[in-house]
């Protein structure tokens, strides 16, 4: 079977959360934006009627359709083995999923901080308030917990002795923060050396080495949700 996958295709946004693991398992999926087009992508939210997606990703699988990133991949760790088999550690990482949907959220919101369908530059000023805040608070208290969470088991993996989706997503996390802050990265990685070391053994990874080398990881970019504006980045 090869799954479908909604989102829009000019930026890796929340679909990467989804399209990492399916790469790093080597799973088949279709990205079907990518093929047809953003508009297709609308055409086919606006057709469907019942149980609805709020808004993309979402994917077609098994003739349902499955929305929010830790909804999803919360499926595709139990079908496919991308999470433990313990519940106490499936539980975990759905639970660090989670939080970092939280993280994801914030970060959208230091270049929103007023108005998400306004432009960045109508908010400029509230979003150089908004990423000092940021920075200064709020990122390092992401960063640890995730760092404890990166020691919290004796293997190289956030739980068990196998990569999860939730270690991909940490990845992505790390990768993110430091296309959007990289003077602020910069100054403070080495604080969270277990949390660094997971991003590079999550590179590492076959799959996702041959997919960050492929023309289907889409490059970081201004219309994302990790944006680079040199004025909201600093190293404090």
């Amino acid at each position: 079977m090869t799954y479908r996958l909604w989102y829009w295709p000019d930026l890796q946004g929340r679909g990467e959360f989804i399209r990492l693991p399916l790469e790093a398992a080597g799973i088949a999926y279709e990205d079907c934006a990518r093929d047809a087009g953003a508009e297709a992508l609308v055409e086919d939210m606006e057709a469907r009627t019942g149980r609805v997606p709020f808004a993309p990703p979402y994917l077609e699988a098994d003739g349902i359709i499955i929305a929010q990133v830790a909804n999803i991949l919360l499926y595709l760790g139990e079908r496919h083995g991308l999470a433990p088999s313990a519940l106490a550690d499936r539980l975990w990482i759905n639970q660090l999923q989670l939080t970092i949907a939280d993280l994801v959220a914030e970060v959208h919101n230091v270049h929103h901080p007023v108005d998400m369908m306004a432009y960045y530059d109508e908010q400029a000023s509230e979003a150089a308030r908004a990423a000092a805040q940021f920075r200064a608070e709020r990122l390092p208290k992401f960063l640890a917990h995730f760092e404890a969470a990166a020691g919290a088991n004796t293997g190289d993996w956030l739980a068990g002795d196998r990569w999860s989706y939730a270690d991909t997503s940490l990845f992505q996390v790390v990768a993110g923060l430091r296309y959007m802050f990289p003077r602020r990265m910069a100054a403070i990685e080495q604080d969270y050396p277990r949390l660094i070391a997971l991003h590079d053994r999550v590179a590492a990874l076959p799959g996702i080495a041959a997919y960050l080398a492929s023309d289907r990881r889409i490059a970081f970019n201004e219309d994302g949700i990790f944006r680079h504006y040199p004025e909201l980045d600093d190293d404090a």
